[in-house]
């Protein structure tokens, strides 16, 4: 019996005592690759940061902070700034933003409360779907289809009507080209509505049932229940899929070029032509020789968009902290 016992309690020991062995040595390779893997992503976003610091610092020297300021953009007298190109990403981004918020909530709400059950994974898997068009796709969508339909049904009697307005007539101003900041901006609201919805559609997946059924019991309707049960309880996450949403929108490239008009004037037409950072990089780039102080004003350019984006990020996280709190 003792000698039973003995077989077995060595025949459990050895391995365990090879699993010890093998964790040993296993368990700080694996530990060191993830430390690795952290610290890669803050090298690689170091070097980021510092290529484009470092490539548009001639720009930042020969213009000044100027160059934040400056309205012109002439290649020829080789006169550079940078604020027409930033008053174009934030006001088609804030664009965007405006028109799929609403559209975002009342998918939203429709998929998680009133669409059936069967209509319901082919609404879904629609708006995912949108996610997966090419940004090129949706540029040239805009251009061909969008761009005569503004320009033929849509700015003509917005202008005979609002633009005769005192002060908000300013907005709406100027001949119905099609393209514009507005036209820019209803097509990032297209390509940012999958990413907002989606995460609107997992925060009021998410809401308990035991309170919006409480709310129902006390004679709740079904807005009264999504505006003061749904909406309060997943607001935070909320907060962070407009971020997001936002972030996508400041960056985009191709769908705007396409689209805006790639005007380097400033104006506060919704009608008008203009420019984003990212357009006039991706228009600018292929003819701004290597050493030039276009180039490195093209640059800098890309270090004023990383810092936009930083400033959102922030913001955003201090939005979500303010609702935690």
């Amino acid at each position: 019996m003792d000698a039973t016992m003995d077989t077995m309690g060595s025949g459990q020991i050895e391995p365990i005592t090879k699993a010890k062995a093998t964790g040993a040595v296993s368990d700080p390779i694996f530990i060191g690759l993830l430390w690795a893997s952290g610290i890669f992503v803050l090298i690689l976003l170091g070097l980021i940061i510092a290529q484009l610091f470092l490539g548009g610092l001639p720009a930042l020297r020969h213009f000044g902070l100027d160059f934040i300021w400056t309205a012109s953009w002439n290649p020829v007298t080789e006169n550079y700034g940078a604020l027409v190109m930033i008053y174009g990403t934030l006001f088609s981004a804030v664009i965007a933003v405006v028109v799929a918020l609403p559209l975002s909530f009342g998918i939203a709400f429709f998929l998680t409360e009133i669409c059936p059950q069967a209509l319901k994974r082919p609404i879904g898997v629609a708006v995912q779907l949108l996610a997966a068009v090419p940004s090129i796709i949706y540029g040239m969508w805009g251009f061909f289809i969008i761009v005569p339909l503004m320009a033929a049904y849509v700015q003509p009697p917005l202008i005979e009507t609002l633009g005769q307005l005192p002060v908000l007539g300013l907005l709406f101003a100027g001949p119905p080209l099609g393209s514009g900041m507005l036209t820019a901006g209803l097509i990032l609201a297209v390509m940012i509505l999958p990413f907002i919805t989606a995460m609107f559609v997992e925060t009021l997946e998410s809401v308990p049932p035991m309170l919006k059924e409480s709310a129902y019991g006390v004679g709740g309707t079904t807005y009264e229940v999504y505006k003061n049960v749904s909406i309060p309880y997943g607001r935070t996450a909320m907060v962070g899929a407009i971020m997001l949403g936002l972030g996508r929108a400041l960056g985009e490239t191709m769908a705007v070029t396409f689209v805006i008009g790639n005007a380097t004037r400033l104006s506060a037409s919704l009608f008008a032509p203009g420019a984003t950072i990212a357009s006039t990089i991706a228009n600018e780039f292929p003819e701004a020789p290597i050493g030039s102080l276009k180039l490195t004003s093209l640059l800098q350019l890309g270090f004023i968009l990383f810092v936009i984006s930083f400033i959102v990020l922030a913001l955003s996280r201090a939005l979500v902290r303010s609702r935690l709190d």
